[in-house]
């Protein structure tokens, strides 16, 4: 389920799902197509597709087999520009009522992959956790480097004929559980900026949020969830900066909080705390 102003992109058919690799080694395509399927009734806006590292002609064929079974449009979601246009030449624009498929993801190291424009119009989502430094890719680490990166793929975007409206910025989301590096304040403090930057006017914003509770028990002390609650407070938080995409679960209820809710209270007080003392808080949430 999804928030009203939330574009929920199903994150289930990715190689990276240990059910869906074994679909994959099994060649179950009916089981890919079920989740599909799956996907679509439980309210997702885009359909993600993710063959890991496969034969071109692989996703291809299995963006055609889940096409044939919803009319969602679908996030491709490759590293690669050689698959990747494999994915877009198979996609059927038709089959998904003239809307394009989003491009998961280009970064600035993978700059050709504007040019796949040329066979088919997406919305390309921009990577922004890494800048390219002589060809060689460095983390950011701060928001001042996370913006900066991504002002220029953005500029880049509008090079290669990308309106604002286009393009959806990833700033990269880390596990809550293990943020000693103060990777959640950086991501805060670079929606912030972004938000109030006006040259990012009308771009959009994604994380794949289950990568933030990904380390963390489903279960508090007193019996209670633990990661529905928590990425819902990271929403309340980055929703009114921006955040208005989100690859996620059907199954997971997304919702607002309000502020005295201890999920709530918990990654406020991340927000202040630095190193290990984050990963203590959120201990001491779920404990």
């Amino acid at each position: 389920m999804s928030l009203p102003g939330l574009t929920l992109i199903g994150e289930t058919i990715n190689d990276s799902v240990p059910s869906t690799h074994r679909l994959y080694e099994a060649n179950d395509i009916e089981g890919i197509k079920e989740l599909a399927r799956m996907q679509d009734k439980g309210g997702a806006h885009y359909i993600d597709v993710n063959v890991g590292k496969r034969p071109p002609e692989f996703l291809a064929e299995i963006v055609r087999q889940v096409q044939s079974v919803t009319t969602k449009p679908l996030s491709i979601d490759t590293p690669d520009p050689v698959m990747a246009e494999a994915a877009l030449r198979a996609y059927d624009l038709q089959r998904a009522g003239g809307r394009v498929p989003i491009l998961n993801s280009i970064s600035p190291l993978r700059l050709r992959m504007f040019e796949l424009k040329k066979i088919m119009r997406f919305r390309p989502i921009l990577l922004v956790t890494e800048r390219n430094e002589n060809g060689v890719g460095q983390p950011n680490h701060t928001a001042a480097e996370t913006v900066a990166t991504a002002r220029a793929l953005l500029a880049e975007a509008h090079r290669h004929g990308f309106t604002n409206d286009d393009c959806i910025i990833d700033p990269g989301i880390a596990p809550i559980g293990a943020d000693s590096e103060g990777q959640f304040r950086r991501l805060m403090e670079s929606l912030q900026q972004m938000h109030a930057d006006p040259f990012f006017a009308g771009v959009h914003r994604s994380v794949g949020l289950s990568n933030f509770t990904v380390m963390l028990p489903p279960k508090r002390g007193d019996g209670s969830p633990t990661k529905g609650p928590l990425e819902s407070a990271f929403l309340t938080l980055a929703m009114p900066l921006g955040l208005d995409h989100i690859i996620g679960s059907v199954k997971r209820k997304y919702e607002l909080l309000p502020a005295d809710h201890p999920a709530m209270q918990c990654l406020l007080d991340c927000l202040k705390l630095e190193g290990f003392d984050v990963i203590m808080r959120v201990q001491e949430y779920y404990a």
